[in-house]
């Protein structure tokens, strides 16, 4: 049976056969990659999944790009943006395709930035985050996604906060070339109540004092917030996502812990109640099932 979603995990096992060095270490993982590279390696096309990442891609030649339910013939000089759930693969690879791409989760920018990427315009379910450039914005994507490749590869110690300055350069330069909609302005009941979930659920973050918590854990919290039955938000948001609501929150409430974790001076007790945990043990079960590591372990790391 296929595979319903590839993680970034099961992605650098494919790609390499092994994990990043520092996969465990980083708050969500981020990595560039040439596209003529990957042609040399005799890598193909991705399967027809949804992913657990997002992916950036400038190409230049001429493919078919399969997003969704849409097929989408490109030429020239192209920037991509891929929603991880949304399902997507292309068009075998010819020898004069060149390019970029770069991978990364929702993790790597709510660490610092605390940008939840599902809120851009580019990400929303039901765009179509595809833009031919001119030779002009050509350069300038170009420009940006050498300075990420030449950052990456040094020693310095900020160099991810350089590298999420210029991957948000490619987000704005985007939206100044998409016209100015929301597409979940006229979308079916499921979509809009799935934007109303979301913007809920983030309205909760971030934590910035012990005093503060985060209350609505559960499905049924969620529903009763949204005067709807909890069998319905269930449907909508796996209708609209592909996921399962209790999996949304969770990847959330996960993140922020991260964040916790990393960068405050809370002790585990403190950071397990202002996640809504009714105790030390049951967070760091939690924890555990969601990331492999226990809180106090990954604090060290």
């Amino acid at each position: 049976m296929a595979k319903a979603t590839e993680s970034l995990e099961q992605f650098y096992k494919d790609k390499y056969g092994v994990l990043s060095g520092d996969f465990q270490k980083n708050i969500g993982q981020f990595n560039v990659f040439r596209i003529e590279d990957r042609i040399r390696s005799g890598t193909s096309s991705p399967t027809f999944i949804r992913r657990d990442f997002f992916k950036i891609m400038l190409f230049r030649g001429d493919n078919v790009f399969h997003y969704g339910n849409k097929s989408i013939p490109i030429s020239g000089n192209t920037l991509l943006f891929f929603h991880p759930l949304v399902p997507y693969t292309y068009d075998p690879l010819t020898s004069d395709s060149s390019g970029y791409f770069c991978v990364f989760k929702n993790e790597f920018f709510q660490e610092s930035l605390r940008l939840d990427l599902g809120e851009l315009p580019l990400f929303t379910t039901g765009s179509q985050p595809v833009f031919s450039l001119d030779d002009e914005r050509t350069r300038e994507v170009k420009s940006i996604f050498e300075k990420i490749i030449k950052e990456f590869d040094t020693d310095y110690v900020y160099k991810y906060e350089l590298i999420k300055n210029y991957v948000s350069e490619l987000f704005y330069l985007a939206m100044k070339l998409q016209p100015a909609n929301n597409p979940l302005k006229h979308g079916d009941g499921a979509t809009r109540i799935t934007s109303v979930f979301t913007e809920l659920l983030e309205r909760q973050f971030p934590i910035e004092s012990t005093s503060q918590r985060f209350e609505l854990r559960f499905p049924k919290a969620f529903a009763k917030r949204l005067c709807v039955h909890v069998n319905y938000l269930n449907r909508a948001i796996k209708k609209t996502t592909g996921r399962t609501t209790t999996d949304l929150i969770f990847e959330r409430l996960t993140a922020e812990a991260k964040v916790l974790l990393r960068h405050t001076d809370w002790s585990i007790a403190e950071i397990s109640y202002v996640l809504g945990f009714e105790d030390q043990a049951h967070f760091n079960n939690f924890f555990k099932k969601q990331t492999t590591m226990n809180p106090s372990d990954f604090r060290q790391v």
